[in-house]
Order: C-alpha cells, then structure tokens, then sequence
C-alpha cells in the first residue's frame, strides 16, 4: 500500500446515504482478478446511462472535480455486503479517504486494510463540507493523519478517531501481513527462546 501521512486535495460531494457496496460497485464488477480497473466501475449505476455514456448529472462526472482524492459522502457509508471490491474501486479511481457521518463496520475495516482513510465526523461537519465543495470544487482540504486533523481552507481543523494500530500500518504503508513481516526478527527471538 501507499503510505498516507498527509493528503492535500480537493473533495467530491456524494449527498446520499446508506450507500451500499452494490452501489459502489455492482456485482457484474466482480469477476476480475486483479484490483486494477475496478475503478471503471465505480457507482456504474448512477456513472453511465443505460446506453453506456457518462452520465453528465452525476456529481464524479462533473469536470469541476475531476481529481478530487476524497470523497464527501452521508451515513453509513459502505453498508451491504462485505466486498473487498468497494475499496478496490474507490482508490482505483482515485480516491485516498472518505470522510462521512458514519460507516458500516465491514467497509470500514476493509478500507483500513486497503490503504483508504475513512473518517467519521460529525454530521453537521460533514454537511457543512459537503456545502463548501459544492460552493467551490477547487477548495482543498487537508488531512493529517498523525495528527489525526482534517483542516478547512479557513484553517478551522476537525480532529477524528483511528485505532492506533490501523494509523501504523497506514502511515508505513503496511497490510496486516506487511506489519508482521517488519516483526519478524522479534518472532524469530521469542521462538528461538522458547524452542518453537
């Protein structure tokens, strides 16, 4: 994974809830081998018109924010099934956080374990975000994960909770198994010591 320590970026606003991992990525995605692509198939059901052109209503079609790295998204984020492929698709097409009111439990976790931040704020926080990008799509907000901060243009900063095992591995750039692996001369010592 890439490690994420701090990201300057530009936003996209996504005004629905309870969007769900078949709305993320539709199941038809599915069948590929790899990770790489799967961007293409990001919210295909709100993206494309039924004769496969871009859809020019649907915000992530919008030019103004061509670009953005995070997307602005209401409750519960990531509900439904516990597909991997929904954070595949998301930092496939670019994306580094989601910053939301709240996030189902399996999304948030596979996101942590993929490289993709996501960031639970307040709703009133993540309304008033939403309004600003919709009022200027070239406002950047800045994200500092050590300091667990996303800050406004107006330098107004908004702190957010992150286990900090999770914050480790994201800002090493590590999986689970990467994690370990840095370990492993530990692990080899106390195996060693206790005769395996």
């Amino acid at each position: 994974m890439n490690p994420f320590i701090t990201l300057d970026a530009t936003a996209v606003p996504l005004r629905a809830e309870n969007v769900d991992t078949d709305q993320i990525i539709p199941a038809r995605y599915l069948t590929a081998v790899t990770k790489a692509g799967m961007g293409a198939g990001l919210f295909a059901a709100w993206r494309y018109l039924p004769d496969g052109s871009l859809n020019p209503d649907f915000v992530l079609n919008k030019p103004e924010y061509a670009g953005a790295q995070i997307l602005i998204a209401g409750k519960n984020f990531g509900s439904g099934s516990s597909r991997e492929h929904a954070v595949w698709a998301l930092t496939d097409y670019g994306f580094r956080a989601v910053i939301a009111p709240s996030f189902a439990d399996i999304f948030y976790n596979n996101a942590l374990k993929n490289g993709l931040l996501p960031i639970p704020l307040p709703e009133p926080t993540v309304n008033m975000l939403m309004d600003l990008v919709e009022e200027d799509p070239t406002a950047h907000i800045f994200i500092d994960l050590p300091a667990q901060t996303v800050t406004l243009p107006d330098g107004q900063p908004y702190t957010f909770h992150i286990d900090p095992y999770r914050k480790t591995c994201l800002i090493q750039g590590l999986d689970d198994l990467g994690y370990l692996l840095t370990n492993l001369p530990a692990i080899e010592a106390y195996e060693a010591a206790w005769g395996k």
